[in-house]
C-alpha cells in the first residue's frame, strides 16, 4: 500500500497528493513528505528549502509568483492549518495549455497537497482565519529571479472566492504585469 495517492488534474503536470493519515484516539500521524514514496508515485524531485506562511484574514491573497532559471522552483504546497484555494497558472510560452490554471482546494481537513511545477505561476487565497501554508521548493529563493504575475488578470478567468471587502495583498502583489505583458522567461 503506498503512502501517497497522486492525482491528475486538467494540466497533466500539476498534480494532487494525498499522504496516508492514521489517527486513533490520541490524534493522527502522517507522512507529509517521503521521497521514497514520492518516487514511487512517479515524482523524482531534489527540495532543498521549506517555506511558512500565515495569514491571519480571510480573502489574504499571495501571488502570483515565480522564480526564473537557474533558480526556477517547483513547489509542493500544503496546508496545516485552515483553508485556501491554492492555483497555478501555466506560463510556458510554448505549452498547449498556456495560460491556462487548475485551481485546488488545499485544507488541513482534506490533507492534499499541490504540486506546481517549474514553469507556473503559484498563488492562493485564505478561506479561513489565520490560515498556514507550508511548501517545500527546490531551488533557493532569489530576489533577482523573483517573479510575478497579476492575480486579477481577466484572460487568466480564475475565480478567486474572495469576501465582501476584497483581496487582502501586498504592495508587491498589486504591481504584477499581466500575461500577455509578462517576459518570455519559460519559452
Amino acid at each position: 500500500m503506498s503512502a501517497i495517492t497522486v492525482e491528475a488534474t486538467a494540466i497533466p503536470d500539476v498534480k494532487i497528493i494525498t499522504p496516508k493519515k492514521f489517527g486513533d484516539h490520541r490524534g493522527f500521524f502522517s507522512e507529509v513528505y517521503n521521497r521514497k514514496a514520492f518516487e514511487e508515485g512517479g515524482i523524482a524531485l531534489d527540495f532543498v528549502q521549506d517555506n511558512h506562511s500565515l495569514s491571519a484574514h480571510v480573502g489574504t491573497l499571495r501571488g502570483l509568483h515565480f522564480q526564473s532559471a537557474p533558480f526556477a522552483q517547483d513547489k509542493l504546497v500544503r496546508v496545516p492549518r485552515g483553508r485556501i484555494l491554492d492555483v497555478a497558472v501555466d506560463i510556458r510560452k510554448r505549452s498547449p495549455t498556456f495560460g491556462q490554471h487548475v485551481a485546488v482546494e488545499l485544507s488541513a481537513e482534506n490533507w492534499r497537497q499541490l504540486l506546481v511545477p517549474i514553469g507556473f505561476a503559484h498563488g492562493f487565497v485564505t478561506l479561513d482565519p489565520d490560515t498556514e501554508v507550508m511548501y517545500k521548493v527546490t531551488s533557493y529563493y532569489s530576489a533577482a529571479n523573483d517573479f510575478g504575475l497579476a492575480w486579477d488578470d481577466p484572460d487568466l478567468g480564475v475565480a478567486w472566492p474572495l469576501p465582501p471587502g476584497g483581496a487582502v495583498l501586498s504592495d508587491k502583489d498589486r504591481k504584477h504585469p499581466r500575461l500577455r505583458d509578462l517576459p518570455k522567461i519559460f519559452d
